[in-house]
């Protein structure tokens, strides 16, 4: 078995894409890691300084978190309990990677602050041919992110595609805000938000 078999889910380096948005986070402000397992991006939003909140099932992984300043890990069965956090929880970035549950898509959105950022990053159609997961139920459709998000966010980014590395998949993914009201105050309202695109 290879090292990087065993590691737990959750384990390595951040995301790619994850990494990328991560500017657009308002400074110290809340983020929420949904199936964070062992912690990637918990860990590298708490390096930067925000309290994060990581979700997931398996509490042997989240326990790898539990010397992490800055994190508060929540064991939760996010398929079959009710939402764990309350409705009034809000937060400035939610962070989901290689995990689909479509049901929690109402949530997510309601949980996102005014300003608050989503970065979300699955499996799409097309990967039952390269590997795993292979079962429709874990493969967005040709454009689902997007559909998932209209009329309620403003999406800076989107992808759908193939990756060869670091294994080949198809994926798909997307950065969107939640924009703050505009203000009633002309001078203030000519004034257009400034999403500083990464590089």
């Amino acid at each position: 078995m290879s090292t990087s078999a065993a590691l737990p889910h959750g384990l390595g380096e951040p995301s790619r894409w994850v990494r990328r948005w991560a500017h657009l986070v308002a400074p110290g402000g809340a983020v929420l890691d949904v199936a964070a397992g062992a912690g990637r991006h918990a860990r590298f939003f708490a390096s930067r300084g925000h309290p994060v909140i990581a979700l997931d099932r398996d509490a042997a992984a989240l326990d790898l978190l539990r010397d992490v300043p800055l994190v508060t890990r929540c064991v939760a069965d996010l398929e079959g309990a009710p939402w764990p956090l309350p409705d009034d929880a809000a937060f400035a970035a939610i962070v989901v990677t290689n995990y689909l549950h479509r049901p929690l898509f109402p949530h997510l959105l309601r949980a996102l602050a005014p300003g608050g950022v989503l970065v979300y990053e699955t499996f799409a159609q097309g990967n039952e041919s390269v590997g795993k997961p292979s079962n429709p139920a874990f493969l967005l459709a040709p454009g689902e992110l997007l559909e998932r998000v209209h009329g309620q966010l403003r999406v800076l980014a989107f992808e759908d595609g193939f990756l060869a590395q670091p294994r080949p998949a198809y994926v798909q993914r997307i950065c969107a805000i939640r924009e703050a009201e505009r203000s009633n105050n002309p001078e203030q309202a000519a004034s257009p938000p400034c999403y500083e695109l990464a590089g």
